[in-house]
């Protein structure tokens, strides 16, 4: 069986320079977008030059990320991964400590 894929990607490496339509734009191309979004910095509202796509459909988000990571865009190497679920990385970051 296939491994499953969210529909939600993860971008990282992206020029300073895109946009929120920019990243749609890019991302458009492989199927219905509900959501393209950079992430900025809070205080100056620069891109941090990374960002989330997500699909109405995983085989969207599959025929994406199979096509865009590891590709040069506006001059950037950039990579296209699975978002991590927020809550799997919040029961990461509470295993480690207890750890300590």
């Amino acid at each position: 069986m296939a491994k499953r894929v969210s529909a939600q990607l993860f971008v990282s490496r992206l020029s300073a320079y895109a946009t929120d339509q920019s990243l749609r734009q890019l991302f458009s191309q492989f199927g219905q977008i509900k959501e393209a979004r950079l992430i900025r910095d809070s205080k100056t509202q620069r891109p941090k030059g990374f960002g989330f796509i997500t699909y109405e459909s995983e085989d969207d988000a599959r025929k994406a990320m199979k096509s865009l990571d590891g590709k040069i865009v506006d001059g950037r190497l950039i990579f296209v991964e699975v978002a991590k679920n927020a809550e799997d990385v919040t029961m990461n970051i509470n295993s480690s400590k207890a750890d300590d």
